[in-house]
């Protein structure tokens, strides 16, 4: 539960890189690690999605050993492509198996609209792993007629349609029309508010019959709360009724998804054989016995190692990690990235990281939430080389790990900040107009455009490498008692964290800010985007269902009601468009101060029934007339809500023994190619995984 996720609501520049050294360019990052010029960082558009390509700049400085490395880690990130999309829905495979095959052998016309509509559905299923919308979580129906895809199915060769045992093309047919067509059948992914969460979502994470209470229940029982080292129940399972009792299928070698889990097995142990040292060995090794035994205690072995690894400038994330796609926030989606050190950028995190326990000192919260000690909070930029899973295409731009309280209290936690993504986002960004539309006046504009690069890093540093390893959980508390507002609460206890602190002179002081005045600029733009902007990303009459939405929503929301008698900040009206305009700013520091302590008193008593009502009345409803003025306003800009990424292509050179001589990568492969390929190479599950 530890991802910062990109606004990307603006054309601001969402990157600053380093603090000293080297000759830097209009974003302020090293000239020699720009990409080339004529690199094409965009890709493809369709719906509501751009996607992008990344440039992964030092990869040729690395030594052969490490190239290696990240070769063989790149190609287990690959492996457990269908085990995500798996894990989404239990039809997903079938959907996309089928389409695949549709895209493959069609002989029509492709200029008809049924056929244009069917691309882009496809390309929407590829881009969310799925039939739900990677960041709402609705069910997006085909606009293609249904009449079409049956006749497509039919005109396929009996062979390439996924069929179940024993199943006709007909009875497929019938069994696959409503779960693609009907808005009704498996509507939402994950549904977080009123009903029973479990039945209401369409997830695969739970079989059939299993109800809300069953798991609530199921895991209850097993859980000693006596124990300060506890396993992250039901982490890497799914939970299922047989003969009317409940029973986990582990997710493992020899178990569930079996066959995908022994291809990443495969390629770490080739990885294992290349490891920078043997910290990094032993990290690796006790990922695969996990992978191998489905032990969750392994899990928190390999997990301490990972965490305690420091040394390594490759690294790597890899297996069932975090727990957003499950209501309850309990099973893991598969996911991994694959990075290296940026070792000037990180220069910056390393200064926040080595004054933790002066920022913990300071929390506006109460004393006995605080840490006594903060241990091994680790920092560092990172330049990504291949993401997959639940990485992919979508990804974060930061990252915290491990989730465990008790590790994270014990051992520390890892925060990076992707740096070459972000550039990749502001790239992409540039000239949308988005600033004269939306910002009050020039005054914030030019705060902007000025420290918009510095703060919006900084808060993610902050975000990453303090938020979230920040504060204690009192003793015998659950480190789920927040239950379906874990994730939320978690999210918003980060932010409130790096918003603190990013106006506090500690940083000028620090030398990692140029001016005592650059937080308006985040302050602004935090305030703007969970007032207003985001909702871009809300279809008419929905509610804020994803965590991070919510997050943003319920801290704006929150800091505005409380500030309106002083008029700390407002919402104004000018030619008929609504801004937002901040009278206020040592105030509404004030008032992110007192959000946090109430918030870290939350997370800390394991007070579920107040994160249950302050998240009910600040984070979830939306105004429909302002909702339908942004999404008016946001049409004449050129941008779309959503970006994601296809990745490198990497390839080996052998030597005359058939050895590798080095490992190259190309910047080359479209979207539409890219996952036609990644369906042939990478898709070694069974269709249906029952």
């Amino acid at each position: 539960m530890k991802k910062t996720v990109l606004i990307a609501m603006t054309g601001i520049s969402m990157f600053f890189a380093g603090c000293t050294g080297g000759q830097k360019g209009a974003s302020g990052k090293n000239i020699a690690d720009m990409a080339p010029t004529d690199f094409k960082y965009e890709v493809d558009e369709f719906a509501d999605l751009q996607i992008l390509r990344y440039y992964v700049p030092g990869f040729k400085n690395l030594s052969l050993q490490q190239k290696e490395l990240v070769y063989y880690l790149s190609m287990a990130a690959l492996e457990g492509r269908d085990i995500l999309f798996d894990q989404n829905n239990k039809y997903n495979l079938a959907i996309r198996r089928t389409l695949e095959a549709i895209y493959t052998n069609y002989k029509g016309d492709k200029n008809t609209e049924d056929y244009k509509a069917f691309e882009v559905y496809l390309k929407r299923v590829w881009f969310s792993s799925g039939i739900h919308h990677h960041y709402s979580q609705d069910k997006f129906l085909p606009q293609f007629s249904q009449q079409f895809f049956v006749d497509q199915v039919k005109a396929l060769p009996v062979e390439l349609v996924p069929v179940k045992e024993g199943q006709t093309v007909d009875e497929f047919i019938t069994m696959i029309t409503p779960v693609m067509f009907d808005p009704a059948v498996m509507a939402k992914k994950i549904t977080q508010s009123g009903q029973d969460l479990i039945v209401a979502s369409a997830n695969n994470y739970y079989g059939e019959g299993v109800t809300q209470k069953d798991v609530v229940d199921f895991y209850n029982a097993m859980k000693d709360t006596t124990d300060l080292t506890p396993i992250s129940y039901g982490l890497n399972s799914r939970l299922v009724k047989e003969n009317g009792k409940l029973v986990e299928k582990v997710w493992k070698v020899g178990g569930l998804y079996s066959p995908a889990i022994e291809r990443v097995v495969s390629w770490l142990e080739k990885a294992e054989k290349v490891a920078e040292n043997d910290k990094q060995r032993d990290v690796i090794t006790k990922l695969v016995s996990y992978y191998k035994s489905g032990d969750l205690k392994e899990f928190d072995a390999y997990a301490v190692a990972w965490v305690t690894d420091l040394g390594s400038q490759v690294d790597f994330v890899n297996g069932f990690t975090e727990v957003y796609g499950d209501p309850l926030g309990i099973k893991a989606s598969w996911e991994s990235v694959v990075n290296f050190k940026n070792e000037e950028a990180t220069k910056r995190a390393e200064i926040i990281s080595n004054n933790a326990q002066w920022f913990e000192d300071r929390s506006p919260i109460d004393k006995k939430f605080r840490k006594e000690e903060v241990k091994g909070v680790s920092a560092k930029v990172i330049t990504v080389a291949q993401l997959g899973g639940d990485c992919y295409p979508a990804t974060p731009i930061g990252i915290n790990l491990p989730n465990a309280d008790w590790i994270r209290r014990d051992h520390g936690s890892k925060s990076v900040t992707i740096e070459n993504i972000m550039e990749a986002y502001d790239a992409a960004g540039a000239h949308t107009g988005f600033n004269d539309e939306f910002i009050w006046s020039d005054v914030e504009i030019s705060s902007i455009k000025k420290y918009g690069f510095i703060t919006d890093v900084l808060h993610t540093d902050l975000h990453e490498c303090l938020g979230h390893g920040s504060g204690k959980l009192l003793p015998g508390v659950d480190p789920n008692a927040l239950g379906e507002h874990s994730s939320t609460i978690e999210e918003t206890r980060a932010d409130l964290f790096g918003l603190y602190f990013i106006a506090d002179s500690k940083l000028l002081e620090l030398g990692i800010i140029p001016d005592a005045e650059a937080y308006k600029a985040e302050y602004y733009r935090f305030m703007m985007n969970g007032l207003m902007t985001q909702l871009v990303r809300i279809e008419p009459g929905k509610e804020v269902e994803e965590s991070h939405m919510r997050n943003r929503q319920l801290i704006a929301k929150w800091v505005f009601e409380k500030g309106q008698a002083e008029k700390v900040v407002e919402l104004k009206e000018r030619d008929g468009k609504t801004f937002v305009v901040i009278n206020d700013y040592t105030k509404l520091r004030d008032l992110f101060g007192q959000l946090l302590s109430e918030i870290q008193r939350i997370k800390s008593e394991g007070d579920f029934a107040a994160a249950k009502k302050i998240v009910e009345d600040y984070a979830v409803k939306v105004d429909p007339k302002l909702h339908a003025e942004v999404l008016e306003r946001y049409k004449g800009l050129n941008m779309k809500p959503y970006k994601g990424f296809v990745n490198p292509v990497m390839g080996t050179v052998l030597n005359d023994r058939g050895e590798i001589a080095d490992v190259v990568i190309t910047y080359t492969e479209g979207y539409a190619e890219q996952m036609m390929r990644y369906a042939r190479e990478y898709s070694s599950l069974p269709t249906y995984n029952d």
